[in-house]
């Protein structure tokens, strides 16, 4: 068997005129020679697609693989099925494109092949004209896409651009999805007050819709903790969630990030490129920081939003998207429209639903839970075994003004479970003072009479907002109904 044909971006071939291979749409450059029209590149990837090429006839596949190559892709060029079975096992490639007749191992035998061993690899067929039919056949098989001989070469291109393209976008969306499924206990939202049990049940809410939601609150409230939760409770949670810090993009970037470009229409703009817009197709768009966009940049977003369109700079062809916006602030929107700093009719746009996050100095009932939560999330990253907090420490922690909210007592316990090792975390890991315990104070005891404190006056509380309805103060409590009947009877609560 023949060793295989393995072309790399730049390498030196000789080009012979190619059979099979029709040349309508190429500028003749020389005897023998064609000077083809380059096509547009993809969104840019890490590293050179790998095109694996099986046809039996040499001329046609030696074309076929420059025109590719020239493409700056690496292709591995073989003349059977079997040979490419082989070369399968041993390398891994982006996209497979077969002939459809070849000896002994055909093409449809190794389409069967790699969806049986390779799933999710791409599978193009090259067929004779007479031959359509088979081809349509295959791609009910699972083949992804058929080329018909004599190829042209324009549209070969255009279907293996595509086809990467695909790809990338699959392979984007299972990295988010494993890093949700990773990083799923880090996003847990931790909240047992009042205040974050009503955010919660707007959350539930408002997911079941694709209505746009304005989050406002402080820096380090967790706004986009809450906005992935509303992406992931929703009917779209397995589409695309895109996260874009509006206040990182200057002006002159703002449509080219967001609405993407064509190749040439600016200097620097070397390939296509899918703006965030296309991305979030079908998903969810994050905009965060939207206080801080220019009048500019203001008017190109609600020109997109209200045509549900976008085109791409240096193109004239709309590309139409279906997203749900989910946009944030630390500032007041109300103010920046009545002050003139945000167009009133975007803010309109965005704000069907507004959710308020409160700054974690008003729901310091959360303090502890939050401490327990950052405590196993580090001892898991920094393979620390810290036991807990002493009673010194914790109300250090609950008498502090946390300006920076939850990111900042993040911050403290991350640090202070670099000293803490393993034990319990003291006033003398923490990064500051601790405040005299007479200003501090939430009670005297042992951790787990703060604790219990602070469950008590939870209950309280829940059942007085609730009307003392017993079953619906269990549900927001997240506890069954037999279990806050007990905790009433420990605490001596009568409930109504």
């Amino acid at each position: 068997m023949a060793a295989p044909s393995v072309f790399r971006a730049g390498s030196a071939r000789a080009r012979a005129s190619p059979c099979g291979c029709r040349l309508s749409k190429t500028l003749l450059d020389g005897p023998g020679r064609a000077r083809r029209r380059r096509m547009p590149d993809p969104a840019p990837t890490t590293s050179r697609p790998r095109i694996l090429l099986a046809d039996d006839e040499v001329t046609l596949r030696d074309v076929l693989a420059q025109v590719l190559t020239e493409e700056g892709m690496d292709v591995t060029a073989v003349g059977d099925g079997r040979a490419a079975v082989d070369r399968l096992a041993a390398d891994a490639f982006d996209l497979v494109i077969s002939d459809v007749k070849m000896p002994g191992l055909d093409g449809l035998a190794l389409l069967e092949h790699v969806r049986g061993h390779h799933p999710g690899l791409a599978v193009v067929l090259l067929t004779a004209y007479g031959s359509v039919d088979s081809a349509v056949s295959a791609m009910k098989l699972g083949a992804a896409d058929y080329i018909v001989k004599p190829v042209v070469f324009d549209d070969l291109l255009v279907k293996v651009r595509r086809l990467l393209q695909l790809r990338d976008l699959r392979r984007e969306n299972e990295r988010l999805r494993a890093e949700v499924a990773r990083q799923g206990e880090d996003r847990e939202i931790v909240g047992r007050s009042r205040a974050m049990q009503d955010i919660l049940r707007l959350v539930d809410k408002v997911a079941r819709t694709r209505s746009n939601v304005l989050i406002v609150g402080e820096s380090g409230t967790g706004k986009e903790l809450i906005a992935r939760a509303i992406h992931q409770r929703g009917v779209t949670a397995a589409e695309p969630f895109v996260a874009v810090n509006c206040g990182g993009i200057p002006e002159t970037l703002f449509e080219s990030e967001m609405f993407g470009h064509r190749r040439g229409a600016f200097t620097g703009a070397v390939r296509d490129k899918i703006g965030f817009f296309e991305a979030a197709d079908g998903g969810t768009l994050f905009l965060d920081e939207v206080g801080n966009l220019t009048p500019g940049a203001q008017m190109a977003l609600l020109r997109a939003i209200e045509e549900k369109a976008v085109v791409r700079i240096g193109d004239t062809r709309a590309v139409r998207f279906e997203l749900r916006i989910v946009s944030a602030t630390n500032r007041d929107p109300a103010e920046l429209v009545a002050a003139g700093k945000f167009r009133e009719d975007l803010y309109f746009r965005l704000n069907v639903v507004q959710l308020v996050l409160p700054p974690l100095r008003d729901r310091r009932d959360d303090i502890p839970y939050l401490i327990q939560h950052f405590i196993r999330k580090y001892n898991a990253e920094m393979n620390r075994a810290c036991t807990g907090i002493t009673d010194d420490a914790l109300r250090a922690l609950l008498g502090r003004p946390w300006k920076g909210n939850i990111r900042e007592l993040e911050n403290v316990i991350e640090r202070a479970l670099i000293f803490a090792e393993d034990r319990d975390i003291t006033p003398e890991d923490l990064p500051f003072a601790p405040p005299p315990v007479e200003a501090a104070s939430p009670g005297e005891g042992s951790l787990a009479d703060v604790l219990r404190d602070v469950e008590r006056r939870q209950i309280a509380a829940t059942l007085e907002r609730l009307g003392h309805d017993k079953a619906a103060a269990a549900q927001a409590l997240g506890i069954s109904l037999p279990t806050l009947y007990r905790k009433l009877a420990e605490f001596d609560l009568r409930g109504g």
